[in-house]
């Protein structure tokens, strides 16, 4: 028998999204046998008092899980972390210009999730400039880059915490502080390392800051945005008062309740789950860069600053799509991060496409990581569930896989 037949697949796609914790799948079955299911928290009579009640017990857990200091105020409530990342790019580089009518540049990393990148025409059209600040070669985004960007014109930097491909942490603290000192607003994008690394929005001196539940074993469709007080902000989405008139619509109260518990299970553990995730990480890029063909994409992985249950690599003389189906025959699910060419549709099965008319991750070619290596990258990612013997199995399949290459 071999590993893909007769299994479960190993799920090492957690970057992706995570499946619900027990917790959070708790708070959902409670709510929807509750006297307050399908109530509206913005209705007057009673039961819309008491879901509405119910929904700032929730606010109030999550905003714990962004720092000790953080109100229940400064956080708005989203339909996800795309919504939010929207909301927090836009919103805010109108909000600067609206104080300060000079201020009509952005900046953003060139590393970004599509989320931040896709925004950015619209921004354009709105009458900013956009510049791109470049990463260096091991994945991060050096001070000195951005200095040399910043100036009295602009209204906001937008740098993620930790990229969603490659796994390297941003230095968030001393980049914030270098836009604050330019006068700027300052956007972190922690979708993918919220609740995985220590992120305390006071500390690394950041105006705002987005989270995704589903990263954490939250349910989908639900996110947050750390607003700090007074920062201005321009709504996005219209049509009622919700969130302090922030962010119109109706909550749901279902998803935010599962959100808030995934956080509460989580927060009290991150700096002793990441050392875990840590060890168990180092084992597999110690194993797979034996290889002489395995290479870690931010190049010496020991020395850098990194989400703990993420690895990133790229496979010298193989295609994204050709290692992925065979891992998933195999019984391995993991992704190529950003394979497919931004902007276009996934093309379905992974047998559809070739790397004729694949184009390399936006990331890896940021990083000056050419396009041959590039089109050879996997992501493979787990949190605190992982099975440490899975992930010695998969190490071992990958490599079956490329010495038969």
């Amino acid at each position: 028998m071999t590993a893909g037949q007769n299994r479960i697949p190993v799920n090492l796609d957690y970057a992706a999204s995570t499946p619900m914790r027990a917790e959070a799948l708790l708070a959902q079955r409670e709510y929807d046998d509750s006297e307050l299911a399908g109530v509206n928290p913005n209705s007057l009579h009673s039961l819309g008092r008491k879901a509405a009640a119910r929904l700032e017990v929730a606010r109030r857990e999550i905003a714990r899980s962004f720092g000790a200091r953080v109100r229940p105020s400064e956080i708005i409530l989203t339909n996800g972390g795309t919504e939010a990342n929207q909301l927090a790019l836009l919103g805010l580089a109108e909000g600067a210009r609206q104080r300060n009518r000079k201020r009509d540049r952005v900046i953003v990393s060139a590393i970004e999730h599509d989320s931040i990148l896709d925004n950015l025409p619209l921004l354009r059209a709105s009458g900013f400039t956009v510049d791109l600040v470049q990463p260096c070669r091991a994945g991060y985004i050096e001070t000195a880059a951005l200095n040399d960007l910043l100036g009295d014109d602009v209204a906001l930097v937008s740098i993620m915490a930790a990229n969603n491909e490659t796994g390297v942490v941003q230095p968030i603290r001393e980049l914030a502080a270098a836009a604050h000192t330019a006068g700027a607003l300052f956007h972190t994008d922690a979708i993918q390392g919220y609740l995985h690394i220590p992120l305390d929005v006071t500390e690394l001196g950041v105006d705002a800051m987005t989270v995704a539940a589903h990263k954490i074993g939250g349910p989908v469709a639900s996110g947050a945005l750390y607003l700090k007080n007074r920062t201005p902000l321009r709504p996005r989405i219209f049509g009622g008062g919700q969130e302090a008139g922030r962010r119109a619509g109706t909550q749901d109260l279902r998803t935010q309740l599962a959100f808030a518990a995934a956080a509460h299970t989580l927060a009290p553990h991150v700096a002793q789950e990441r050392a875990t995730l840590q060890a168990l990480s180092d084992k597999l890029y110690a194993t797979l860069t034996a290889h002489p063909r395995i290479h870690a994409t931010m190049g010496d992985y020991a020395q850098a600053d990194r989400l703990p249950g993420m690895v990133s690599i790229y496979v010298d003389g193989m295609d994204s799509e050709e290692l992925i189906i065979k891992l998933d025959a195999a019984g391995f699910e993991v992704s190529a991060g950003s394979a497919f060419s931004r902007g276009k549709k996934d093309p379905g099965p992974l047998v559809a496409c070739s790397s004729g008319n694949m184009d390399p991750s936006h990331v890896l070619s940021a990083m000056g990581i050419g396009r041959e290596q590039a089109l050879g990258a996997l992501r493979i990612s787990f949190d605190d569930r992982v099975n440490p013997s899975d992930l010695d199995d998969f190490a071992q399949t990958l490599l079956s896989i490329v010495g038969a290459a």
